[in-house]
């Protein structure tokens, strides 16, 4: 599903990844660990095609990203095959949940808005928000901003979904419920839509007891290296 060939990035002449190679097989859950600066979040969002590399190649999800794109974030193919959730949540504040929820696959995919609100319903109903469809971010907690992020990512239906440190941002006693969406995420419990290939995750965290639980693979990255990889 994933495969990265001799990634290089640097910033300001630092060296922030470090001739990365690795490959994921579809299915398989990647938490990838390691200190603050090791390359971690970089590297997520490099395989999301948000930040232009320096030498190197990523394959994802069938597409091919190169070294040297001069418009990180706009490769057209990746938009409905990869899924970011990203740490501060990044909802769009002037929309209701359901519009964020229905937004990507109404223009990813063309669902009709019908059936985008309809399964939208349902993936809030799942995780307890179903009260909360009409409710615009500012009026959510921490917690609920995050589940919401993770079902805006799943509802896309991509086949593979990044998190950068998801539950980070939170308060500890927020935390929990959204390690329980990840969890069911993980378990294939909340599905965005019929896929003919399993969903793939990769999942940046400090957490490793959350790593240990729902990763079938883990990544430990120092010094913009890829230096260990456990299953």
């Amino acid at each position: 599903m994933i495969r990265i060939r001799g990634l290089r990035k640097t910033f300001e002449g630092r060296v922030v990844l470090d001739g990365v190679d690795a490959e994921i097989r579809p299915g398989a859950i990647v938490a990838i660990l390691g200190p603050s600066g090791s390359g971690k979040s970089t590297l997520l969002r490099c395989l999301n095609g948000l930040e232009a590399f320096d030498a190197g190649s990523i394959e994802i999800a069938g597409q091919l990203l190169e070294s040297g794109a001069r418009r990180p974030g706009l490769h057209a193919g990746l938009s409905g095959a990869v899924g970011m959730v990203f740490q501060e949540f990044h909802l769009f504040p002037h929309m209701t949940v359901l519009e964020n929820l229905t937004l990507g696959p109404r223009l990813v995919r063309g669902t009709p808005r019908a059936d985008a609100e309809r399964q939208a319903q349902g993936l809030l109903a799942l995780v307890g928000l179903a009260e909360r469809s009409d409710a615009r971010p500012a009026e959510l907690s921490g917690g609920q901003k995050q589940r919401v992020a993770i079902l805006r990512a799943v509802a896309q239906g991509a086949t593979v979904l990044l998190f950068d440190e998801p539950t980070s941002a939170l308060d500890p006693d927020l935390r929990e419920e959204v390690r329980d969406v990840l969890r069911r995420v993980a378990r294939g419990e909340l599905a965005g839509n019929e896929r003919s290939t399993p969903l793939t995750l990769v999942l940046v965290t400090h957490e490793t007891e959350l790593a240990r639980e729902l990763a079938t693979e883990t990544w430990h990255m120092r010094d913009g290296k890829l230096v260990e990889r456990r299953t």
